[in-house]
């Protein structure tokens, strides 16, 4: 499959941070899809779903601040949901995008359940990828315990074996080459030649604040979205959101199509064949709705 069009841009945050996304061209008369990513990850996990939905869809990828090509914040206590949260209506408006399908994974899902505060008229859909109103503490302390950790490797190929060491029980079926594909997401290479983590370190020093653990309400958040579609995919062996968590999710919003990914932990990469196939089957809900404006 040819990998489609798109362009690179750029927006700047209110607090003058620069902001990476890339703009997949697509199809106008159907609201376009924005993806937004997890914790320490950037807009490159969303390049091979991309290739997948556009041009059918017109797909946004963004990097959140202190990751990928977007700018490292002066302030590091900045890096928390309710500045993602300001910095995603900055890209949305640099954008032009009138008609949005939120596909958040993870951190991106909550920034996506929050986007409903700012941006409820301009909102078709919501996708979120292994995240609820409720995460597992073990999985959160596994996830923070990870942040910023190692002074990287001196090869891609050491990179890929020490990720499929320390994430085998993730992507358990992953090869070799998997492995090195998913290190040249996560990571990028230094001034002084090694492979690194493509994200700045500090965006953990909101961990050590006293309500590090959030005081937002979340299920309040998405009570928000009653009467939209929303898609919950959760990796049948994820730390973060459990099944319980998914099915009152379901309890709460009926309108929620819940899919569980086998083989796969936190969080699913939206490329397997079984999160393909719920999105594709969900989104087709959306193939005759033509975008505001």
């Amino acid at each position: 499959m040819p990998n489609p069009a798109y362009q690179d841009r750029y927006c700047w945050t209110a607090d003058s941070v620069r902001m990476h996304f890339r703009d997949f061209a697509g199809d106008a008369n159907r609201p376009a899809i924005l993806c937004l990513p997890g914790l320490t990850r950037n807009l490159r996990d969303f390049d091979a779903l991309a290739a997948v939905l556009a041009p059918r869809y017109r797909v946004v990828t963004a990097s959140f601040r202190g990751r990928g090509e977007s700018g490292y914040a002066k302030d590091p206590l900045t890096y928390v949901p309710l500045t993602y949260l300001q910095d995603v209506g900055r890209l949305i408006e640099a954008a032009g995008l009138e008609r949005i399908i939120v596909i958040g994974t993870s951190l991106g899902g909550l920034v996506g359940l929050l986007l409903d505060v700012t941006q409820k008229r301009r909102l078709a859909g919501l996708v979120l990828n292994d995240v609820g109103p409720e995460m597992e503490p073990e999985g959160l302390a596994r996830v923070r315990a990870q942040v910023g950790r190692g002074n990287g490797w001196a090869t891609w190929l050491q990179a890929a074996r020490d990720l499929r060491d320390k994430q085998v029980q993730i992507y358990p079926h992953w090869t070799l080459q998997d492995w090195l594909a998913h290190a040249k997401r996560l990571c990028r290479v230094s001034r002084e030649g090694r492979i690194v983590w493509d994200y700045d370190a500090q965006i953990a020093a909101p961990f050590a604040l006293p309500h590090a653990d959030g005081s937002l309400d979340l299920w309040l958040a998405l009570e928000g979205w009653r009467g939209r579609p929303i898609l919950s995919l959760r990796g049948a062996g994820s730390d973060i959101l459990s099944a319980k968590t998914q099915a009152a999710m379901r309890r709460r919003l009926p309108e929620i199509i819940a899919a569980t990914v086998p083989d796969v932990g936190h969080a699913p990469t939206l490329t397997e064949p079984e999160a393909l196939a719920a999105l594709e089957s969900w989104l087709q809900q959306f193939s005759g709705e033509k975008q505001d404006g």
